[in-house]
Formats: structure tokens, sequence, C-alpha cells
């Protein structure tokens, strides 16, 4: 399938109950669009296209992050500054994929790293973005506000009854994170997110609880230094849920941090 335009981001969904992946498109055109494949022509075919801003690589029109609900409900789409557009996915009566018009969850003044949805099995879907808040930065020509100036992580969560964004929780991080892996949650795990820093990979679930931290392993560079000083830090990741095995019994899955 040809692109006239620049693919920023791409992420695959499948709906609740559903049998076929979707793909999710943010690119330069200030469009979002949905593909879907089809075996029998061996090609990929528009499903929906959503205008919501102007075309270019922007800093402030979404297209940079994708971040898609565990569950196929709802995708958010952000910008590297200020705005994060939220779209609520559904079947129509024909079982064809419907999208909503978006819900706003923008933030003046504030960069975006990097967006995940959170899983949280059937409950709201909930989405964590790693953010930094440049306000007081910005007025400050000493240059001490923006040393001083911390990450933050911030849920925020989709209302399905009232049909709303809202920002449910934030907390601001000790280390400047560049990276959000989504845990397993519902039946599955424990739910929340891994925080990737320089050196460290952290835990942190929504509300007020203690942080599960630990070092990325070095390697030894010979035997007279303990350890490589080169700053470590991961940027992909591919995950393998638990599975029911014939037995009964469910086996463990896992995570792929490089």
């Amino acid at each position: 399938m040809e692109v006239f335009g620049i693919v920023r981001s791409l992420m695959a969904f499948r709906l609740t109950g559903g049998t076929k992946d979707y793909i999710v498109v943010g690119s330069d055109s200030g469009r979002i669009v949905i593909l879907e494949y089809h075996p029998s022509k061996n090609q990929f075919e528009k499903v929906h296209q959503e205008t919501f801003g102007k075309s270019g690589c922007r800093r402030i029109v979404p297209g940079q992050f994708l971040a898609v609900d565990p569950k196929g409900r709802a995708v958010m789409i952000g910008a590297i500054e200020k705005q994060k557009l939220v779209y609520i996915l559904n079947r129509d009566a024909a079982a064809r994929l419907t999208i909503s018009s978006p819900l706003e969850a923008h933030k003046a003044n504030t960069l975006v790293y990097h967006v995940v949805g959170v899983d949280v099995g059937f409950e709201n879907p909930m989405f964590a973005c790693l953010e930094m808040d440049y306000e007081e930065a910005d007025n400050d020509p000493t240059g001490e506000a923006a040393a001083n100036t911390q990450q933050t992580l911030t849920f925020y969560e989709l209302d399905l009854g009232l049909n709303h964004v809202v920002r449910k929780y934030s907390e601001a991080l000790e280390e400047h994170g560049n990276f959000l892996i989504t845990v397993p949650g519902g039946s599955d795990g424990p739910s929340g997110v891994l925080i990737c820093s320089e050196n460290y990979i952290t835990y942190k679930n929504f509300g007020d609880q203690p942080d599960i931290r630990c070092p990325i392993p070095r390697r030894r560079v010979s035997p007279g230094d303990l350890v490589d000083p080169t700053v470590l830090s991961c940027d992909c990741s591919a995950s393998e849920e638990p599975t029911c095995c014939h037995s009964g019994k469910t086996a463990a899955g896992f995570m792929l941090i490089m």
C-alpha cells in the first residue's frame, strides 16, 4: 500500500471478542487512519480516516505517539507537545469497526516523551504518559527552574459512561524516563507500567504504591573493571502474555526489553 507521507507511528489492535487485527497509523497528514488486511486481495484497505489537524510534522499536531487500550476499546494519538486525542473504538450492528469523534486530553506547556495503554481489564480504559511541564522553566531566565524540572508519569482515564477523558493521577519521577512498557493486568498480572530510564527499570502502578526498581544488567569489560561505565537505556520491548496449558495450569509470560 503506497503512502504519500511519513508514517510516524504504527500499532495493531483487536476489538474485544474479535478475531481480526487492525492497524492504526499516525503520520504527518494530520489524520488518524485505520487499516484492515484482506488475505484474498493480499493488501491493506482503509477502514477509517479521520482528520484532526494540519499536515506536516508539527510539534503540537498529534501523530508522533500512539497507544491502544489492550482490550481494543480506545486509542490515544498524541503530539510531542500539548495535544492528545482519544478515539473510542466499537462495532456497529453489522459488526463493522466504528470510531468516535475525538475526545481531548490536552495539557498546555507540556512535552510528551512516550504514551502507552494500561491494562486495567474491563474497567475504564487508561493511558500512561511520560510528560514534562516546562512552564516555570520557560519563564526563568536563570536556568535554575529548567535544571530542577522533574518528569512526571501521568495516568489519563477514559470514562466510557460520561464520554470524556480525565487526568486521574500524576507522580513526579526521580529519574528521567524515555520509554514505557505495559504490564499485563486483570487476571494475567498486576497491571501498571515499567519505566525505562538511564541504568534502571522501575515498576509503577496507579496510586500511591511502593515502586519496584532494578538496575539494567551490565557486562564486565575486563577482570580489573567491575562494570562497563557506559550509560544504558532501553527503547523497545516485546511481551508474551500468560497462556493456559493443556494441563489447566497457566504458563508465565515474559517481557523482552532491549
